[in-house]
């Protein structure tokens, strides 16, 4: 029996995404960006019907400023009250969950897809996916990055930015490439 490379996604397994279905749900968060991020704010409201569809969840109150550009959309998991200012990039290969009332400032990027290390793995399209979560009541800073498989606690603050490489303890801030902590809570 052959396993998909959806499948293998979903698993946290080595996968190709050079693939049909994949392509095809790619396709469709292409089209739910493309009318969120193009229609008039007044009708677009706090996230797009389109765009909300495909979440894998949204909390009362949450909004995602335009433009905005995610890779499957049925990875991502917004809290009551989470704030995705303009320019995010949320490439959820695995799930992104974000708790309520966090806030991620303008051109935040979440990228849970790592690349095969390997240039013939590269060239295969190989990648694993590793989920990021980010608790209640944080606070991303511009420009941030956070990387595959990182969490951010409760309460923590990552500073405009800054790199996560790693877990981000709950009410500390952390600064700097590779991000650091300069506060516990």
């Amino acid at each position: 029996m052959t396993t998909s490379e959806r499948t293998k996604m979903a698993a946290g397994e080595w996968y190709t995404c050079i693939d049909d279905e994949l392509e095809a749900l790619r396709a469709a968060a292409r089209d739910a960006v493309f009318e969120h991020n193009n229609l008039p704010p007044r009708e677009r409201g706090n996230i797009a019907p389109a765009l909300r569809t495909l979440l894998g969840g949204a909390g009362e109150g949450a909004r995602i400023e335009a433009p905005f550009h995610c890779a499957y959309g049925f990875n991502l998991f917004l809290g009551d009250g989470v704030f995705l200012n303009a320019g995010c990039t949320i490439l959820d290969t695995a799930p992104v969950r974000i708790g309520k009332g966090t806030l991620l400032g303008p051109i935040v990027q979440i990228y849970c897809a790592e690349h095969h290390r390997e240039a013939s793995g590269r060239r295969a399209g190989l990648e694993i996916a590793r989920p990021v979560t980010i608790g209640d009541n944080a606070w991303i800073g511009g420009g941030a990055i956070i990387l595959a498989g990182a969490g951010i606690g409760e309460g923590a603050i990552v500073g405009a930015g800054a790199v996560v490489t790693r877990d981000v303890p709950a009410n500390a801030t952390v600064v700097g490439n590779p991000a650091r902590i300069v506060t516990r809570g």
